[in-house]
């Protein structure tokens, strides 16, 4: 087989994959997961060792986990488990902004990746049982657990102690059989001692995302939009400022060809955010919407080609220096996360409020 054909299917399928999260989340993000872990594999079984792909591969790590965190506010039932998710997404995005721009690697363990495991233990949770059993306090256990427990250890095992697990089984002959050891026990706990402990489970097993609550329908795009904005410059905007800001200045630390400083970087999503924010809501207000999500990216990409093209012209006063590779692939990042943002962020507010409204009444 061409190497190429696999070097492109595997990339294809890193960017595929993840949007398969906000309709089948536990699976497919174990999907990424298990594919973020195999790729390198797959490439030296094939003999090829791509260019800059590690800087490719940390690109596709952060687009699929902004993926999931979109994809907690379409579809958590729990207000206090999407708060959870929010800090640990966040805290992580800036750690990784500081360690691209430092170099300091202790940073990574100072900021561990909690909201993977976080994600996937809540959608764990949800696959049995209804989230809404479990107050903020069992949330905030279920998160220092994680961070405790696996992922310290586990962030200073590959960036301060910078070891690799298959050499590791390679070197150390003990450590394989031990590894195995330590798992099986694990599993007889959680089988034996913590499984009959358990309330009994809420309905069968469910890998597919719950319906979208009544009263709110993410194809109603110009409703979600005037839900989610009520002004151009909101507390909304301000987030997926800082959602897409951070996640651009990671891409363009480690994508080759990006030129630009990462405070211009940031500057730049800034703007076209805020151009976008105020697009968006100019088209709601008039009844202009897009029932299609696909449709809806459509016109938001098209949208900011546009923009990206004119501002090119009109800063360099004619037709100017633009990178096409590097601009249309953020482009793409920027159209399809703005896309999902302000159809799914609505949704979670509409639950967040229904909350509020509970807990007042009770």
């Amino acid at each position: 087989m061409d190497v190429e054909v696999v070097f492109w299917s595997v990339v294809l399928a890193r960017f595929a994959l993840p949007l398969l999260i906000p309709l089948f989340p536990l699976p497919a993000i174990i999907a990424c997961l298990l594919l973020d872990g195999v790729d390198q594999t797959i490439f030296q079984t094939f003999g090829f060792d791509p260019p800059f792909y590690q800087s490719y591969d940390k690109a596709m790590d952060v687009f699929y986990l902004s993926i999931a965190y979109l994809a907690s506010l379409r579809n958590w039932t729990n207000p206090s488990a999407v708060k959870v998710s929010r800090f640990l997404f966040f805290f992580r995005q800036i750690g990784v902004v500081v360690f691209e721009l430092s170099g300091v690697r202790l940073l990574l363990l100072l900021f561990p990746n909690t909201f993977e495991y976080f994600f996937i233990a809540y959608e764990g949770v949800r696959t049995r049982r209804n989230p809404l059993r479990y107050a903020f306090k069992f949330w905030v256990i279920v998160a220092a657990a994680i961070w405790i427990i696996v992922k310290l250890p586990q962030e200073y095992w590959i960036h301060v102690a910078k070891l690799d697990l298959t050499d590791t089984i390679q070197d150390v002959p003990w450590f394989l059989p031990a590894l195995v050891v330590a798992v099986l026990a694990l599993l007889a706990v959680l089988y034996f001692f913590v499984r009959p402990r358990l309330s009994p489970a809420d309905w069968s097993w469910k890998f597919r995302a719950d319906p979208l609550p009544l009263g709110i329908d993410e194809a109603s795009e110009r409703a979600a939009y005037q839900a989610a904005h009520r002004k151009v410059l909101d507390a909304t905007t301000l987030e997926k400022v800082f959602l897409i800001g951070l996640i651009s200045i990671i891409f363009g630390e480690v994508l080759p060809g990006v030129e630009a400083s990462s405070l211009q970087v940031f500057l730049g999503i800034a703007v076209f955010v805020v151009i976008n924010a105020a697009i968006g809501l100019w088209a709601a207000k008039r009844g202009y919407s897009w029932n299609s999500a696909a449709v809806s990216f459509g016109v938001v990409f098209a949208t900011n080609v546009v923009l990206v093209i004119l501002a090119d012209v009109l800063l360099s006063r004619g037709p100017g220096q633009l990178h096409l590779v590097d601009a249309f692939f953020f482009i793409f990042l920027f159209s399809i996360l703005t896309t999902l943002y302000d159809r799914y962020h609505p949704i979670a507010d509409y639950r967040a409020a229904g909350s509020d409204r509970t807990g007042a009444e009770r």
